[in-house]
């Protein structure tokens, strides 16, 4: 199959981000292959981004929008997401942040890798990738997340905890997405992680990320403290055999 002629589904989550959707959905569709569709799952964000995605999805049939009654967190939008895109026949799936925080013309780097593997992290650990904007405090908590998720999983991957990702179909599909708990970011931990786990590649190619636009950060202290218990959690599960 040539990735970038496949039918490419994006799923994109978003919770108040009006301001920035409809800039992102036009330059999404600028960087991928004609053969697309943009799904936007919304947890009835009350700033009225859903209104903003009715209409982008009004004035183009490479648009669809996913309305969730109330916001269950980012774990639980993505699978919805992925369910439906599985559902229609999409041979990849992408996945990525809503505000500009991956750059979408980094989308073709993604869809070449996906020829090569089974699912394709923008990374921001490998050479090549970095961060930029952010001070030592939050470089040094993402850097030390990633570490501590890779050491105790025992795993390779530098960029665990990532969220800008594309997954040939035969890989997502043989995850068992009912079985899947994390909620907040260590949902993207537990992710890679099964898919490691059921013998799939993962390849990492190098991205920049930055600062969202505009407004405010969806990180949290219950969704950090998540993470710090999920990912044992998940290591004992693997152990014991149920992932």
């Amino acid at each position: 199959m040539d990735a970038r002629g496949a039918d490419v589904w994006l799923v994109l989550p978003t919770y108040n981000e009006a301001e920035s959707l409809e800039a992102l959905v036009a330059a999404v569709r600028r960087a991928l292959p004609a053969s697309h569709r943009i799904l936007v799952v919304d947890d009835s964000s009350p700033d009225g981004t859903g209104q903003v995605a009715d209409r982008l999805a009004a004035a183009s049939d490479h648009v669809a929008v996913l309305h969730r009654p109330v916001k269950q967190g980012l774990g639980p939008a993505y699978l919805e997401g992925f369910r439906r895109a599985l559902e229609a026949g999409a041979g990849l799936i992408v996945q990525m942040d809503a505000d500009f925080s991956h750059e979408p013309a980094y989308l073709p780097r993604l869809l070449d890798a996906a020829r090569r593997a089974d699912l394709v992290l923008g990374s921001r650990y490998v050479p090549g990738g970095g961060i930029t904007e952010w001070g030592p405090v939050r470089r040094f908590i993402s850097k030390a997340g990633s570490v501590y998720a890779r050491l105790v999983l025992g795993v390779q991957i530098r960029d665990l905890t990532g969220g800008f990702k594309c997954w040939r179909r035969e890989a997502l599909a043989a995850i068992d997405l009912d079985s899947v708990r994390s909620r907040g970011y260590a949902f993207q931990v537990e992710m890679t992680y099964r898919t490691i786990r059921a013998g799939f590649h993962v390849a990492e190619v190098p991205i920049t990320f930055r600062e969202r636009r505009v407004g405010a950060s969806k990180m949290s202290r219950d969704i950090v403290a998540e993470a710090v218990w999920r990912v044992p959690w998940l290591r004992a599960a693997a152990l014991a055999g149920r992932i």
